[in-house]
């Protein structure tokens, strides 16, 4: 059995992994070596290195989905803000993008981004903002239909004022319910990461007029410390 070089033995139950500590580095901010501490330990970023996903935040769509069923084979799904590909990759898989179940319908993914993202297998990705007033259209030409699903995982880029950046995401977050609502099947689901603090009485009313259900929910991949969560809303009910 392995020993440490104090000569103990490290197997069995009891033992803790170890944590990794970061020292901070001549002109590396306290907060920054917080964050790459955080990072090193945190077993979802382990466990996305290990099974090849780009990201952690592939696991909060995945939960996500393990609760609702949204991705199910043959969806078309739409991705917004979809960088660095994390989610296109859950949502290929869970669709059937690249037809590996045999006997499922074969769904479609389609990723947008102010950016280019490095391409990924059976996912279509396209540099659009889809704030632009003919972003519908082209992503349904994209689709070949309406979406079965449209989600985000979107946040505005950080003020380091709270409530500022409370009001951005919200703000963020209505414009892509109004995207939703014009590329959606009747029946489709919109989800969409949002900030706890206080405004999101507007978008919780816009959607229950729009869905049949609105959900809050808090995947367990997302930390604890974080005021995200996700709104899920399933049953589009189309242009009524």
């Amino acid at each position: 059995m392995a020993k440490t070089p104090t000569g103990k033995n490290n197997s069995g139950r009891g033992q803790r992994d170890l944590k990794v500590k970061v020292k901070t580095a001549r002109g590396r901010k306290l907060s920054s070596t917080r964050w790459l501490e955080r990072q090193l330990n945190d077993p979802y970023v382990k466990r996305a290195n290990a099974e090849g996903y780009r990201g952690r935040a592939a696991y909060k769509i995945l939960e996500l989905d393990d609760k609702f069923r949204f991705l199910v084979p043959g969806a078309r799904v739409v991705d917004l803000g979809c960088a660095p590909g994390g989610w296109l990759q859950v949502a290929v898989k869970r669709v059937n993008a690249l037809g590996e179940k045999s006997g499922k319908r074969i769904g479609t993914v389609l990723g947008v981004d102010l950016q280019e993202v490095e391409p990924v297998a059976g996912a279509m990705a396209h540099v659009l903002d889809f704030m632009e007033d003919d972003a519908d259209q082209k992503v349904k030409e994209w689709l070949g239909g309406k979406a079965d699903v449209v989600m985000s995982d979107m946040a505005a880029a950080s003020s380091g004022h709270k409530q500022t950046d409370h009001l951005r995401i919200m703000a963020l977050c209505e414009t892509a319910a109004y995207f939703a609502f014009d590329v959606l099947e009747e029946g489709g689901t919109f989800v969409a990461k949002v900030l706890a603090g206080g405004a999101e009485g507007d978008l919780q009313k816009l959607l229950k007029q729009k869905f049949t259900k609105v959900a809050n929910v808090k995947p367990p991949a997302s930390r604890s410390d974080s005021s995200e969560k996700f709104v899920v809303a399933t049953g589009f009910r189309g242009d009524s």
